[in-house]
């Protein structure tokens, strides 16, 4: 792993990496991006959440976000993402109709004591109707009878639930059900919902408006949306709630405000009061301590990947969006950015072709990581340069075995 290292304010660099640094630095300095720390945040009781910006990615605050637990019905995010991106691809019409089976009806429906949209057994609904009786009263019965009428059986389902979740870049999240039924291999993270979060918000926007529906009417029964985010007067929007014995309270939620949007998930909590003042403490808190600052404009260059039988050295690095942070609106703290990168690359490289990430930190947390695309192709060198990569390559990596067994 190859790594460029900008520090605010300036330091010096390796010679082979001043000229590229030294640039970035001054542009993101140029776009107002002073030392800062945040105002002191929340003291929340919950051992486990997460708050981010949507538009930069950034993030707030963390708290074992990373640790797995059981997730309770917020599973159903990723059982969404499934569900609308049959619906955004044409595979499904929400004027489909889907027939309640008896395993959706005793697993997730009244029998089951649990979240449901009364779904009576043996009828037919029409999917623009269990999606939200899934999402609004966060019913059991509604996720399995989607489950089964797109895969055939809620196994089936779960597939496609986590080829999903591997292509989002979910690192702890396992899912074997579609409703969030207790499971001891089902398992997420804070981060990894708040991907999900995100991916629901960006990708499928006319879908997501259901979340923000404040009841639901199914069999003569009328039930509340559960998410106590929506009452609070914060801007919320979406997303819902989660409680297994042995998981506590759950909830994953987004709200804006003056065109800012943030996404907070708690889990963990040891009552519901608990986790809905957790989660407005953090956005309250992030809405009023941070503001948005510009690192990189689209194709603006960000730093140089170094390449191995290139036509040159390197190759520059650039965004296909604008590069954005929040940033604290007062204070004295240290922001470092790193460009990260398996190297040497070899060449050729192709224009687009995403070849490193950069990280910003703030203090010991990631603000932020984005992807870098090479901002143009460049071709494989000569032989001669090809050769004298090689024979350099060889070398230092001679040199590496002989430190390594010192050290070793």
């Amino acid at each position: 792993m190859s790594l460029l290292r900008i520090m605010f304010p300036g330091r010096r660099f390796a010679d082979g990496a001043r000229a590229v640094l030294a640039c970035a630095a001054a542009l993101i300095l140029a776009a107002g991006m002073a030392p800062a720390r945040a105002q002191t945040a929340p003291d929340i009781a919950s051992p486990q959440a997460i708050l981010l910006d949507f538009d930069s990615g950034s993030v707030l605050f963390e708290r074992a976000a990373d640790t797995s637990s059981p997730p309770a019905s917020i599973a159903k995010l990723m059982t969404m993402a499934v569900v609308f991106g049959e619906i955004t691809s044409g595979r499904l019409s929400q004027d489909a109709e889907f027939k309640v089976s008896e395993y959706a009806w005793r697993r997730g429906g009244a029998p089951s004591g649990g979240s449901t949209m009364f779904a009576a057994v043996n009828s037919t609904i029409k999917v623009s109707d269990l999606l939200r009786g899934a999402i609004i009263p966060s019913g059991n019965d509604g996720a399995i009878v989607l489950a089964e009428g797109i895969s055939g059986n809620e196994l089936a389902f779960t597939v496609k639930m986590n080829q999903e979740a591997k292509r989002l870049g979910l690192t702890g999240s396992m899912f074997v059900n579609v409703s969030g039924l207790a499971d001891p291999d089902q398992k997420t993270t804070p981060r990894d919902m708040a991907k999900v979060a995100a991916h629901i918000i960006r990708d499928y926007p006319d879908l997501y408006k259901i979340y923000s529906e404040p009841d639901f009417l199914w069999n003569k029964i009328r039930q509340n949306n559960r998410n106590p985010l929506l009452g609070m007067s914060l801007g919320a929007d979406g997303f819902m709630t989660g409680y297994q014995k042995d998981a506590g309270f759950n909830l994953v939620g987004s709200a804006i405000q003056n065109g800012q949007r943030l996404i907070v998930v708690i889990m963990g909590s040891k009552s519901e009061k608990e986790r809905a003042d957790d989660a407005r403490r953090l956005l309250e808190w992030g809405f009023r301590s941070f503001e948005s600052r510009t690192l990189f404009e689209p194709g603006q260059i960000v730093g140089e990947a170094t390449l191995y039988g290139g036509a040159r050295n390197g190759a520059p690095l650039t965004s296909e969006g604008p590069i954005r942070v929040l940033i604290p609106r007062q204070g004295d703290e240290k922001l470092v950015a790193r460009i990260r990168f398996e190297g040497p690359i070899p060449a050729p490289v192709e224009k687009g072709a995403e070849l490193a990430r950069l990280t910003v930190y703030r203090g010991e947390q990631l603000a932020l990581e984005v992807p870098l695309v090479a901002a143009e192709t460049v071709p494989a060198g000569p032989l001669w340069r090809r050769a004298m990569d090689g024979a350099y390559e060889l070398v230092v990596s001679l040199l590496r075995q002989g430190y390594a067994k010192l050290t070793g």
